[in-house]
């Protein structure tokens, strides 16, 4: 391990926000990890930090920020039908969506240009399409911070919700994940595929007009997913942003009769719990937020639920924008939006 001072984090986080680390490392086995868990007994405070794809810094961060790196994938166990991959926590999600599209293993294609890590996404539990990962997810494997103990954890143990898990609320900053396994379809038909919601269908046959839909692969319904996402989302290379900053609402049939009553053209989504989804991005632009700029700090034009650094803005110029849009949002709707971004 290479441990640096006064480290700057624009690189390691999406926002491109100019802060430092007091002190940064980069991990890359699960000794060195033990061992900086080990130093933060009754010392300095540790900040893990994953692909930096779902945080926005308000300020430099103090003691030490350790990157996790881990990388490697690996078919764990193989039968007729599916097959278990293991992947380390450092591995690029997308990277890893784009290794399974290639070999046609189906399952995740639907998470196609999701920005992070692996590691980041049981937190999470990352969807977009009509997927989301624990449909796929088997198990994650992590170390105790306190303990340096390695343990795994089923899909059921990790008590997965709309963008949550235990490593959100019982395990926050208890444990650090490690490794995760899917199980991945081999050589999924038409029939397998989530090919249904929002635009994708309409997207397939824009792209691919000669292809039958009972000929559709892994790969058409990525590449369909990547054209969609592109077309609204900006390029957090090219324009600081963490994908989605708020989530979607979700209120039970009592709530949503009031406000369909009130806003008819309001969209929604109705649950198999029974509770009816706002998508969070129609309610922003109905208090006229969406394409809105207060200094380098903004609601993207293409998608109002993106908040964009448009140059110089600082995590607190992103926060109090934030703000100001719930705020909004709560006085014509009386809905509270949560934030999807780890906020530190």
């Amino acid at each position: 391990m290479i441990l640096q001072h006064n480290y700057p984090l624009k690189p390691h986080n999406t926002f491109a926000l100019d802060v430092f680390a007091e002190q940064f490392v980069s991990i890359s086995s699960e000794e060195e990890l033990r061992e900086v868990f080990r130093s933060e007994q009754g010392a300095r405070p540790v900040f893990v930090l994953g692909g930096g794809s779902n945080v926005l810094f308000t300020q430099n961060v103090q003691g030490l920020v350790c990157k996790i790196a881990l990388t490697g994938i690996r078919i764990v166990r193989e039968t007729a039908e599916t097959l278990d991959v293991e992947c380390a926590a450092g591995e690029g999600w997308d990277d890893v969506v784009r290794t399974a599209v290639q070999q046609n293993w189906g399952g995740i294609e639907n998470l196609s240009l999701i920005p992070g890590s692996i590691g980041a996404a049981p937190v999470q539990n990352i969807g977009a399409y009509g997927v989301e990962l624990k449909d796929v997810l088997v198990s994650v494997q992590g170390m105790m911070r306190d303990t340096g103990e390695m343990r795994t954890l089923t899909q059921e143990e990790c008590k997965f919700g709309y963008r949550d898990s235990i490593f959100k609320r019982d395990l926050r900053n208890k444990f650090v994940i490690t490794s995760v396994m899917m199980r991945l379809r081999k050589n999924p038909t038409a029939n397998n595929l989530h090919t249904s919601y929002g635009a994708i269908r309409e997207e397939l046959t824009k792209l691919f007009p000669e292809t039958p839909h009972e000929s559709y692969t892994v790969h058409h319904v990525s590449e369909a997913v990547r054209s969609i996402r592109r077309s609204k989302l900006p390029d957090p290379a090219v324009l600081g942003n963490a994908g989605s900053f708020f989530k979607n609402p979700e209120v039970s049939r009592n709530v949503y009769e009031r406000l369909h009553a009130e806003h008819p053209a309001m969209p929604v989504f109705v649950l198999d719990s029974g509770k009816v989804k706002i998508p969070a991005a129609w309610l922003i632009e109905q208090t006229g937020w969406k394409g809105r700029k207060d200094g380098d700090a903004g609601m993207h034009a293409q998608q109002a639920l993106v908040l964009v650094n448009y140059g110089n803005a600082t995590g607190q110029d992103l926060v109090r924008l934030s703000e100001r849009v719930r705020a909004d949002v709560f006085a014509k709707f009386a809905l509270q939006l949560e934030t999807e971004v780890n906020i530190v």
